[in-house]
């Protein structure tokens, strides 16, 4: 099976990317593992809901085209559904069981993500009503991802 995350910016700190890397080692002893960086669009400040949205819609364009026609996809979204651990790695194993081939997890940008994105979830995810940076989600799902 193939993971994937699909997620918007760029890691800039070294301790998150020296993280996830101990993280993407342990995933990767058991699937295809990889993460796609995408740009993100700049946001000015006072930005309009009209214009807010347009940036989520570039973003959502980009997040598209990366993800493989065969893929079941999981976007983190506040909307999601929350899991425990034990009730992810329950899906998971479903998952494994109806044999998909590629599962991609859509991490968005400080604005969250399109609902063109969202609505091509087939599970949508959440990790609890707080919010956390996108940078640091991809710390958390990585960590999460690691004990499949």
């Amino acid at each position: 099976m193939k993971i994937q995350i699909i997620c918007v910016g760029k890691l800039k700190e070294t301790y998150l990317k020296e993280l996830i890397a101990r993280y993407a080692k342990q995933i990767r002893k058991k699937y295809d593992f990889e993460i796609i960086e995408l740009p993100d669009e700049k946001t000015p400040d006072n930005a309009s809901q009209k214009e807010e949205d347009k940036i989520k819609k570039t973003e959502g364009t980009r997040i598209l085209s990366r993800i493989p026609s065969d893929s079941f996809v999981i976007p983190l979204c506040i909307e999601g559904t929350p899991f425990s651990t034990e009730e992810f790695m329950e899906t998971w194993n479903q998952l494994k069981q109806d044999s998909i081939s590629c599962v991609s997890f859509i991490i968005g940008g400080s604005l969250g993500l399109s609902s063109d994105v969202v609505a091509k979830g087939r599970i949508k995810l959440s990790f609890g009503n707080l919010t956390f940076p996108h940078q640091l989600m991809r710390l958390i799902l990585t960590e999460q991802l690691s004990r499949l």
